[in-house]
């Protein structure tokens, strides 16, 4: 019912393009709502995920001008799944890129969901005198907490699933980056190899009844694979808990915080950590499980609609 009326309700944009933002990459962004209206930015999950249009309609429209864009690789993006040139500081500055390509003046509201909090978060940590605020749902902190979550306590709840993505990996050598090279060679077997057994387990923990999965890879797939693994074969790009420990730069500005309870893929524990470190924050907990809810959309929407 929810995806009937997502397709129902879903806006149509008042611009879209490309923008080059370095010698290998080209992004794609989209603007929906008012083009004169406060300006709001969206970051999606991942990473290798790609932008929704769906993302602007949680916003008041008649006030809002909502950019929404795929990141280096992701999406429309091109090229797909080129991990060059490709991290965490290119990305940020794929935002600064952006916004003065828009002609974006003043400050904006900054939404990121899943990796999109991660980015924005290490966003606005650099950039703090752009963000009027910030909303973050799925918190995902990117440190050691999270490995050890994914690697080691996450496995009792899906031991099944688990012992397939270790299984073939040799003794001692680290997981992602194992993955890595397999997603990376020129070796369609093994690209489909590093796409079943460890991309999707990020998918399967994104649910308590497991999803059925196609025994075919596409494409897209394998694309989305490489920017995903690339970014945990080199922790994201982030020393850890590097969020964390810069927190302070972000104690002026206001955040509200969505999460799942029992989301087990990104844990509340580092949304209840964000929380407990600004001091102009609000935490939000779903009583749902999984990474995303009918519940979690509806609260992301409701208070989105509500900002002035």
């Amino acid at each position: 019912m929810w995806n009937f009326w997502e397709k129902v309700f879903t806006p149509k944009p008042f611009d879209e393009g490309y923008l080059q933002v370095s010698d290998k990459h080209k992004i794609f962004y989209h603007q929906y709502g008012n083009p004169h209206g406060k300006v709001a930015l969206c970051l999606h999950g991942g990473p290798g995920g790609n932008s929704h249009a769906s993302s602007a309609a949680n916003f008041n429209l008649k006030k809002y001008r909502v950019i929404l864009f795929d990141q280096r690789g992701c999406g429309k993006s091109v090229p797909a799944g080129l991990t060059e040139e490709n991290s965490i500081s290119d990305l940020c500055e794929d935002i600064n890129r952006l916004l003065n390509f828009l002609n974006v003046k003043g400050k904006i509201v900054l939404y990121g969901t899943s990796w999109g909090s991660t980015l924005a978060l290490y966003f606005a940590e650099h950039y703090p005198e752009k963000i009027e605020h910030l909303v973050l749902s799925k918190i995902f902190l990117a440190n050691a907490d999270n490995k050890l979550w994914e690697e080691k306590i996450a496995g009792f709840v899906y031991p099944d699933v688990w012992e397939k993505v270790v299984a073939s990996v040799p003794e001692g050598e680290d997981i992602p980056a194992y993955y890595y090279k397999l997603v990376m060679s020129n070796n369609r077997q093994k690209q489909e190899k590093a796409v079943k057994f460890y991309a999707r387990y990020e998918y399967n923990l994104s649910y308590l009844v497991l999803p059925k999965m196609s025994d075919e890879v596409s494409d897209d797939e394998i694309a989305s694979a490489k920017i995903y693994i690339h970014y945990a074969a080199n922790k994201f790009f982030l020393s850890d808990n590097e969020l964390l420990n810069n927190i302070h730069k972000l104690k002026k500005i206001p955040v509200h915080i969505i999460h799942n309870r029992a989301d087990l893929l990104c844990p509340l524990m580092g949304a209840y950590q964000l929380n407990r470190a600004l001091p102009l924050s609000t935490l939000d907990i779903v009583p749902a499980y999984g990474h995303v809810s009918n519940k979690m959309r509806l609260n992301i929407k409701k208070y989105l609609k509500s900002l002035n």
